[in-house]
């Protein structure tokens, strides 16, 4: 019997972000500078192919400074952002600290407290408790920023500051953000805006990429982690530009060749943490089970590099 025939649109870019490459790298740099091991301070990035790949070489993972024993070892900051105290607790436990923060999001934390000093109250749009919201929130003093996550919270939100503006959580997208930032304009006319928008090039890049072919596919699966907002963002996006049927392939998935068997053409696309093994992987598993056909469809061409601190070169 003929397998299947199964056609495959790849979704492009997809996969690692500067952001991200510039994080691992920081990390592999550091284990050859210091030796091992390296403290990570919360995952690099989220997802577990990456952190265990890292733990192989030589990192600890850690949610807390407190946690490391050994305090003369190095301690890498996460692409998501710290707040300001992490930073200062680590001078004051005389550690070495490498700070592997996404520089888009640095971006977001000098502009929050510039517009602190200029005298604003601002908000973060936002998702409570991802770690670069913590982050953000974290570069200023309590009190001074408002987390608002979505359209009711903007629409129940006061204040009594004359001044105040907005900034947002990068791996949001426009589409993520435009309702809540108009509830904000209508109720606060004034409302100072950023100055360049906050969203992720990348974040922006990959949700284009995956509405562009969405509505062409019968099923659609995002390669990522559960804790990543942006691969978790993505699955939404397909469902939303016309594939009803999208779903999230994380490191506890089973394929679901059910579905697929009955499709005939199915998209694939990855979160931003994610490393490009893990689709060429999963296609593997589809072809040894279907005749597929790939096609890769692009809409633009990313070329971003980020250095990584001159202190590793």
């Amino acid at each position: 019997m003929k397998n299947k025939e199964l056609k495959i649109l790849l979704s492009a870019p997809r996969g690692f972000c500067a952001g991200v490459e510039r994080a691992i790298e920081i990390v592999e740099k550091s284990i050859q500078k210091y030796g091992a091991p390296v403290y990570v301070r919360h995952e690099i990035v989220h997802n577990k192919y990456v952190v265990d790949d890292l733990k192989s070489k030589g990192a600890i993972f850690v949610e807390e400074l407190e946690e490391i024993k050994d305090k003369s070892r190095p301690v890498i900051f996460s692409a998501h952002g710290v707040p300001k105290k992490i930073p200062e607790d680590a001078k004051d436990y005389n550690m070495t600290y490498v700070d592997a923060t996404c520089p888009l999001v640095s971006k977001v934390h000098r502009e929050a407290e510039n517009l602190h000093k200029a005298g604003y109250h601002l908000i973060l749009i936002g998702h409570q408790n991802h770690p670069e919201v913590i982050g953000t929130m974290g570069q200023l003093p309590k009190g001074s920023i408002d987390l608002i996550q979505n359209e009711d919270d903007a629409k129940k939100y006061t204040t009594e500051n004359k001044k105040i503006s907005y900034v947002t959580q990068t791996t949001l997208s426009v589409d993520d953000t435009k309702d809540i930032i108009k509830i904000l304009k209508d109720k606060f006319p004034n409302i100072k805006e950023p100055a360049k928008e906050d969203i992720c090039y990348a974040t922006t890049n990959r949700q284009m990429a995956v509405k562009n072919i969405a509505k062409e596919c019968d099923l659609f699966f995002v390669i990522g982690s559960r804790n990543s907002s942006n691969s978790v963002r993505l699955v939404e996006v397909a469902k939303k530009s016309g594939c009803s049927n999208s779903q999230l392939i994380h490191s506890q998935s089973k394929i679901p060749f059910d579905l697929i068997e009955n499709s005939n053409t199915i998209g694939i696309s990855s979160g931003a943490s994610a490393p490009e093994i893990l689709v060429d992987n999963f296609i593997k598993e589809l072809k040894n089970r279907f005749t597929v056909s790939i096609d890769e469809i692009e809409i633009i061409k990313e070329n971003v590099v980020f250095k990584v601190p001159k202190k590793l070169n």
